[in-house]
């Protein structure tokens, strides 16, 4: 037995202090910690191609989703979730609008607010926004972003 094959099976014997720990944590943990101590409230799917693959990072994100920790808000966008006051169900715990701007910002895309917000928030006019519009510029986008019955709109 040569010199390195009896320090190699040395370090292998159980009880061995420098014999590093493996992880036992399922992706599941693990994703579910990095949410927990992020400090962004909007994700995307890419975000945890680290963690495994395509379909396994979609089986968690899934199951996230299904125990209430997360909001889909749409193709490969996840969202923090809070518990509603009136439904008791799980909501976006960001508005729509923040939701849209930060996911485009990280795909890339710059943004602003829209014409109507931006108008109301500089007391231009008293009349109140209605629908979620971001302004695009300099980009194509056709990723519909949104939760339930409320999608954001796009202007140029």
């Amino acid at each position: 037995m040569t010199c390195w094959r009896r320090f190699a099976s040395s370090l292998l014997r159980p009880g061995n202090p420098f014999v590093a720990k493996v992880s036992k944590m399922t992706i599941e943990e693990r994703i579910a910690r990095s949410i927990a101590k992020s400090g962004d409230k909007v994700f995307l799917r890419t975000e945890f191609a680290e963690y495994g693959g395509y379909d396994q990072v979609g089986r968690v994100l899934r199951t996230l989703v299904n125990k209430g920790r997360l909001v889909k808000a749409g193709y490969g966008v996840y969202v923090k979730a809070k518990v509603s006051s009136l439904t008791g169900k799980p909501i976006p715990a960001v508005p729509l609008t923040e939701i849209c701007m930060s996911a485009l910002s990280k795909l890339g895309v710059t943004t602003e607010m829209g014409s109507s917000d931006k108008a109301y928030m500089e007391g231009k006019t008293t009349q109140m926004p209605m629908a979620e519009v971001v302004k695009i510029k300099n980009s194509r986008v056709c990723r519909k972003i949104g939760f339930g019955s409320k999608v954001v709109r796009y202007e140029k």
